[in-house]
């Protein structure tokens, strides 16, 4: 390897693996600010523009788009005729090449205009590293600084890099570009609403390897968008061992349920179902209902609260074993309180929910939708008697907590707390049964759809409950509305429907 090139954004490490080349008698070609950096700290380094005859332009939008270049990059090494090429066109072949990008994904997510982001799209440093990836078994390329070290061990050891680890870097090249170009498709396509493209771009970075996923055999990572906020990936662990797999999916469950509501409110999880939900006056208030609701699921559950935890609640969560307490914020003597269980993840939620498209993998393709974001349409008395204020206020918090309970889904409930979820499955009226056991004393009820039958009503009349809220659009839906008539029932339609699969 003779001749690299090196042109970097993120400058970290580079300097050490240039000397390190040079030491090898590599020769440095470079451009703008590396340049700059690199002939500062004493490395004997050429400009670009000498190698291109050809100057910097366009306020540094062209500077390596040059058949020099790219020649010297893409020219098979054991072509006769790639090799004359390069005589008969004095072009030097390029060995090494060295290359990271304009921060495009985090000047995406930066307050700056339409215009100033899309000088942050890179162009000459992509088309060096595909040129390069393509060409792999001959150039080197390197994009990532942590991949620097491996090299230099490798050369040290056998005077050149093995096939297989030429291969692996050329992968991460077009890994890297993948994301890269999906953030500015994004970027680009974002203000169309209820667009989906004809091909879905993932721009995701790994933020993590898990232990394992949903159970112990299986392998899992953990992946955030280089483009899109959200409260997953504005987490800051205070407390407690890395997040799992199943951890991270039941607090995205519990965090939107609590910042469902304006007020102060508290939802328990357990296996991505709320077991507890509850509405109080102080955190601690809205905590001890949510307890109650299910005094058993919520041990070794996830808790999310939407407002600053204080001392007083600590104690009180303290006295059962949680796996997560999650919240905007912790008083200081509360989060002393916490991290006295040092296996208790305390998770400080730095974003609410935005809401963004919802992904779901199936074997050989991905669904995309929008997220469920609207609760209701039209409230609609549909039945002779009417709801009283206190019961429409439950029918509305009910609501809320069965659009994230697995359908068929219904819950029920009293002074905004859901004594009884029932949730997943394949019979409505097995759904309503399995709520009103656990929920005695629930004066309203929630369904996630329609009734087809008028069974959940009756069932719904045996257990005293006094008003139902629910989608409506069934073909027998005067039949529900008759029966709840007889049992001297309010029922309200909304509209819209809220299955969760």
């Amino acid at each position: 390897m003779k001749r690299a090139l090196i042109s970097v954004f993120n400058k970290q490490g580079v300097l050490e693996f240039a000397r390190f080349l040079e030491e090898r008698g590599v020769e440095i070609l470079s451009t703008g600010g590396t340049y700059k950096y690199l002939k500062e700290n004493g490395v004997k380094v050429i400009e670009v523009s000498s190698a291109t005859n050809f100057p910097e332009m366009l306020e540094g939008r062209v500077k390596t788009l040059h058949p020099n270049i790219h020649g010297g990059i893409l020219a098979i090494r054991d072509s006769k005729e790639h090799m004359e090429t390069l005589e008969k066109m004095n072009i030097t072949p390029i060995d090494i090449v060295v290359v990271n990008l304009y921060p495009f994904f985090e000047k995406y997510k930066e307050d700056l205009s339409f215009e100033e982001k899309v000088e942050f799209i890179d162009i000459g440093g992509p088309t060096m590293l595909r040129s390069s990836a393509k060409n792999f078994k001959d150039v080197l390329v390197i994009t990532k600084p942590e991949d620097y070290e491996p090299v230099m061990e490798e050369l040290r050891e056998s005077n050149k890099v093995s096939y297989e680890k030429r291969k692996i870097l050329a992968a991460k090249v077009f890994n890297l570009m993948s994301a890269y170009d999906g953030a500015i498709a994004n970027f680009l396509l974002e203000q169309e609403e209820n667009y989906y493209p004809d091909y879905l771009s993932l721009s995701y970075k790994k933020s993590q390897d898990l232990r394992y996923g949903e159970n112990p055999h299986q392998s899992a990572a953990y992946y955030v968008s280089t483009t899109e906020e959200g409260a997953m990936n504005n987490l800051e662990v205070l407390n407690g061992k890395e997040l799992s797999y199943n951890n991270i999916k039941d607090l995205d469950i519990a965090w939107k349920v609590a910042c469902e509501f304006e007020e102060i409110a508290c939802c328990a999880v357990k296996h991505n179902t709320p077991c507890g939900v509850a509405i109080g006056s102080t955190i601690l208030e809205s905590y001890s209902k949510a307890y109650e609701c299910d005094e058993i699921s919520i041990y070794g559950g996830i808790v999310a609260v939407n407002r600053k935890i204080d001392k007083a609640t600590a104690e009180e969560m303290n006295k059962i074993f949680l796996e997560i307490v999650a919240a905007p914020d912790f008083d200081e003597e509360a989060l002393e309180i916490l991290k006295k269980k040092k296996n208790l993840r305390v998770i400080k939620c730095l974003k609410k929910p935005l809401n963004n498209k919802a992904l779901v993998s199936v074997d050989g393709g991905i669904l995309v939708q929008d997220e469920d974001r609207e609760l209701i349409k039209e409230l609609k008395v549909v039945t002779e008697k009417a709801p009283t204020q206190e019961e429409m206020s439950d029918l509305i918090f009910a609501m809320k907590v069965v659009k994230y309970v697995k359908s068929n889904a219904i819950v029920v409930a009293k002074d905004k707390k859901a004594l009884g979820i029932g949730g997943g499955q394949v019979n409505r009226i097995w759904a309503a049964k399995e709520a009103l056991e656990r929920g005695e004393g629930a004066l309203v009820l929630a369904s996630d759809a329609f009734f087809p039958f008028e069974d959940v009503v009756q069932e719904a009349s045996a257990h005293d409950i006094k008003a139902i809220i629910q989608p409506g659009g069934s073909v027998r839906d005067e039949e529900s509305i008759r029966a709840c008539n007889e049992l001297g029932i309010s029922m309200i339609f909304t509209g819209i429907r809220h299955f969760k699969h």
